[in-house]
């Protein structure tokens, strides 16, 4: 199934724990603030990738499922 993935840049303290969950679809850019690797903006990575919002402690990451 993919998902819809969104970062609050907002909100997102840099703590990385996305990237150190789904290291195949998160990073965190010069400033360290996360971001998704190119190509991986649908998140097939599923698991991974609902446990890497979990993991967040400021909850800037939200997963959504796409629709069809």
């Amino acid at each position: 199934m993919r998902h819809d993935i969104g970062i609050d840049h907002d909100l997102c303290i840099g703590a990385g724990q996305c990237a150190l969950t789904a290291p195949g679809v998160f990073t965190q850019d010069d400033d360290g603030v996360s971001t998704l690797l190119p190509g991986r903006e649908d998140g097939g990575a599923g698991p991974l990738v609902r446990e890497a919002a979990r993991a967040c402690p400021v909850g800037a990451i939200t997963v959504t499922p796409r629709a069809g």
